[in-house]
């Protein structure tokens, strides 16, 4: 009798496992494959660097992405090892694309600067240049905020005289509660909020990314998707 009844339970909590995974499943599909409505934000695009691999770029074209920001540069002397790759499929698909930087606080403007301007090649066809902005724990000697608004300035000033266009700034939260960046620079901001639209700087955004890992046919590991406002 003990036995029987240990073996209904087992087999109960084993049922029970599965469907609780299963329903996990669901959920998770459900989220990743959310996105903001067209309705409400027409336009709608990815950010990408080479840690998310070999994209199909005519696939995520016809399933509705409208621009690529890849990844050219971080830092003082770090290129991405897909940015040639990814901007040229990318345009084959006719998608209109930018180059992005991902700063660091940890290495001279000027250097970070010649690194972009040297990667991005100059063309009127491309979006605005876009200037990431992140805090990287490993960089312990970190500016103060003027001392930071001051090599920003300079930054910005060489990569915009390359582009001819004003940048933009990608920034975090955490960047931006410890340095309040978006009061301080005359720059349009991109914002960064998982499902719910951010308001977290001095200023309303004009991109706002959506989803840190929202999967698509065309890169099925999840991408961070992004929307501009209308």
């Amino acid at each position: 009798m003990r036995t029987s009844t240990l073996k209904r339970w087992t087999i109960g909590f084993g049922l029970l496992a599965l469907l609780m995974a299963v329903l996990g499943g669901l959920i998770w599909a459900g989220i990743t494959s959310w996105a903001p409505s067209r309705e409400e934000y027409p336009v709608q695009g990815l950010y990408v660097s080479a840690v998310d691999g070999d994209l199909a770029w005519p696939t995520l074209a016809a399933m509705g992405a409208d621009f690529a920001y890849i990844r050219a540069s971080a830092g003082g002397s770090a290129r991405d090892a897909r940015f040639a790759v990814n901007i040229k499929a990318a345009r084959a698909t006719a998608m209109r694309v930018g180059a992005v930087h991902e700063f660091s606080l940890c290495a001279g403007e000027a250097q970070q600067a010649e690194l972009f301007i040297t990667t991005v090649p100059r063309d009127p066809a491309m979006l605005p240049p876009v200037v990431s902005l992140d805090i990287d724990e490993a960089c312990k000697a970190r500016p103060d905020r003027s001392m930071l608004l001051g090599e920003l300035n300079t930054f910005l000033n060489q990569i915009e005289n390359h582009s001819g266009k004003p940048a933009l700034l990608r920034i975090t939260p955490e960047f931006e509660s410890a340095y309040q960046v978006s009061d301080g620079l005359a720059r349009t901001v991109w914002l960064i909020g998982d499902f719910v639209p951010p308001d977290y700087a001095a200023k309303r955004w004009v991109m706002w990314q959506s989803s840190d890992f929202y999967r698509i046919n065309g890169a099925p590991q999840g991408v961070r998707w992004n929307v501009v406002r209308p």
